[in-house]
């Protein structure tokens, strides 16, 4: 394969990162956007450049024959709906997360897909993120031993404003810890190795969007929570999330304790500027037991790929592997029972802060 035609279905401030990414990668463009909102669509249409089809309905889009693999990048809540129109296309496919809303959805897009030639990817952007990648290398070398706790810290801004405010609700979501941290949950049964047994959470909505009213709805998702995971070979996990952060130096703290040592990846949020001026870059911190000689290393991302979006570099790096899945015929990194697996973490994250119980797995 010469090159590769991708087509983005939902092209919003996802979508556009999307397309900015792929056209950092040779022999890759975008030939199709599909969004129901006629300004996403013409901006997402405008900067994938000349000749890119534009379509209303995802459906069109199919049946275009101007793609040779997919990009869903629309609102959560509609994610179901549209896999059940594409994956009997065997088109490849690199689906945002989470995969959908529901574990029932989840369910039945697997069942759906099983058979296809063609491979679906859900798009954890997190593991691909330099700092992050560093710290998996050094896991997965034994550097820190055996594994015992995992600590996530995300404290950041607030949800964006999003088209038609869908963001604002638990029903098109499936919550903020399922929106936005299947990413971390991900994170953690990869370094763990493990499957979840129990998750306990606490949270509320306490500080975001409490002036916000949609004909009588007011927004119901998490601004904060903490969320401890036990999982099955005794590997403990803990999320600390905070939305109403923005002033933070790191907004993403990532620590993985061993019995020989603790290792970290620290990332800047999107401004990524001190107040000098100068450029903050993520660093990789290891911190053995024997010396107690803490090592601190620059992680360097290339300006062009911190520019083409709010995920550290790590969409760019993610599409380089998707798109070499495409061209060698290889298996997706992130799997749909990734995607579903990270879901039911969230949800039962979910149950946790609605019940005060602890959620067994």
């Amino acid at each position: 394969m010469t090159g590769i035609r991708y087509g983005i279905i939902g092209s919003g401030m996802m979508g556009h990162e999307h397309i900015r990414n792929i056209g950092l990668i040779a022999g890759a463009r975008v030939t199709a956007v599909a969004d129901p909102d006629e300004g996403m669509r013409s901006s997402a249409a405008a900067l994938a450049g000349g000749g890119c089809g534009v379509f209303t309905d995802h459906r069109a889009l199919l049946h275009s024959g101007l793609c040779d693999a997919l990009v869903i990048a629309a609102p959560n809540h509609v994610h179901h709906a549209i896999l059940k129109d594409v994956l009997p296309a065997d088109l490849p496919v690199l689906v945002e997360k989470p995969l959908c809303t529901t574990l029932a959805d989840c369910e039945e897009v697997l069942a759906l897909a099983a058979g296809r030639s063609s491979q679906v990817w859900v798009a954890m952007e997190y593991r691909y993120m330099p700092p992050v990648e560093r710290l998996l290398r050094t896991v997965n070398c034994g550097d820190a031993g055996q594994v015992r706790m995992i600590s996530i810290r995300e404290h950041r801004f607030p949800f964006l404003k999003k088209v038609g405010d869908w963001n604002r609700f638990q029903s098109n979501t499936g919550g903020t810890l399922v929106e936005k941290c299947c990413h971390f949950f991900d994170l953690m049964r990869l370094i763990a190795g493990a499957e979840p047994v129990r998750v306990y959470a606490s949270g509320g909505a306490d500080v975001n969007f409490r002036d916000e009213d949609y004909a009588g709805r007011k927004p119901d998702i998490l601004d904060n929570a903490y969320v401890v995971i036990d999982f099955a070979n005794g590997v403990r996990g803990m999320l600390d999330l905070c939305m109403f952060a923005e002033g933070s130096t790191w907004q993403e703290a990532i620590a993985v304790t061993g019995d020989l040592a603790k290792v970290e990846a620290l990332v800047p949020g999107p401004s990524r500027f001190s107040q000098d001026g100068k450029q903050r870059h993520s660093e990789f911190v290891f911190s053995p037991r024997a010396s107690k000689q803490e090592r601190r290393e620059i992680v360097d991302v290339d300006a062009a790929f911190l520019a083409a979006g709010d995920h550290h570099g790590s969409t760019y790096f993610q599409h380089l592997r998707f798109n070499a899945m495409i061209r060698d015929g290889g298996v997706a990194e992130v799997t749909l029972e990734d995607g579903l697996k990270s879901v039911r973490i969230g949800l039962a994250a979910e149950q946790s802060v609605k019940t005060g119980q602890a959620i067994p797995l």
